[in-house]
């Protein structure tokens, strides 16, 4: 038996090339290089790295200048925006003490991700939403007014705009459809049940799957991939979080994409390179590539 802290092995390569649509390199061990060498040696030649913060949207920005293979997507994570606002005095966030700014400091940081967004190797603005798993009641407000600042940025730069939904399917879904959604959505590490996939699917949202579809008790998360068309489908890491079975609790990475892929296509009732090749298709599509 392995150790936890150990990477798991390379998978069999994919014989369709596919994306890796969320991951965090800066999250990872080893440089953007090594990570990138070994995901295209089993087919994953194509990432979009996210960034949560000011420091990890300029990032991923400028990882996608330097690499062809990386796209970035630049945001303020929900969590951020209280933390911003209200600051962290009490550790809630994990990230530190911190004080607060109140909303002109959100407003400095939303003009910073919105001069991003307009670079072309940013794709995508997000990861943002509504994450009410850490966030109290009071850093609700924080977190929607900043959600709405990003679909208008999305939209006005004609940007992909990438999804955090924890805890809060009803209220993401009500503010996209106030504000108007961007043409396209993409839900990240999608986590409704079969219900609100169809919503999704009605809406015409993408739904990025990732490593939480091969546990055990995620039978709610294979619900929805079965009903999710494939036209709307992606597969993602999270990486450095959520490794599929059996890696589970180990370092996630890019390379571990064909791992999810082929459990994905046995939820779906198709073989791995019909997959393969709607997931490649449809990652272009939703971050224009």
């Amino acid at each position: 038996m392995s150790a936890k802290s150990d990477p798991p092995p390379l998978p069999d390569p994919l014989r369709v090339p596919v994306a890796d649509s969320h991951t965090h390199l800066d999250m990872q061990e080893g440089t953007v290089e090594e990570a990138l060498a070994r995901a295209a040696a089993v087919g994953v030649t194509t990432v979009v790295q996210v960034g949560c913060d000011i420091k990890g949207s300029r990032w991923a920005a400028q990882t996608a200048a330097d690499h062809d293979a990386v796209h970035a997507a630049v945001a303020l994570h929900p969590n951020e925006a209280p933390r911003i606002v209200l600051g962290d005095p009490d550790g809630w966030s994990r990230q530190g003490a911190r004080e607060g700014g109140g909303d002109s400091a959100l407003d400095d940081a939303l003009a910073e991700i919105d001069a991003l967004a307009a670079l072309p190797q940013v794709r995508a603005v997000g990861e943002t939403g509504l994450d009410y798993y850490r966030t109290g009641p009071d850093g609700i407000a924080a977190q929607e007014r900043s959600f709405r600042a990003h679909i208008e940025i999305a939209k006005r730069h004609d940007k992909a705009l990438v999804i955090h939904d924890r805890e809060a399917h009803a209220d993401v879904l009500r503010v996209l459809a106030e504000e108007g959604a961007p043409a396209r959505t993409v839900f990240h590490c999608y986590s409704g049940d079969a219900e609100m996939a169809e919503i999704c699917a009605a809406a015409g949202y993408y739904m990025s799957f990732a490593g939480n579809v091969t546990f055990k008790n995620a039978q709610p998360l294979r619900d929805a991939l079965a009903v999710a068309p494939r036209e709307l489908v992606l597969v993602e890491t999270d990486a450095p979080y959520l490794t599929p079975v059996p890696y589970r609790g180990r370092p996630n990475a890019p390379y571990l994409i064909p791992v999810t892929l082929r459990a994905m296509a046995a939820v779906k009732g198709l073989d791995e390179d019909t997959l393969a090749a709607a997931v490649s298709a449809n990652t272009a599509e939703a971050f224009g590539y």
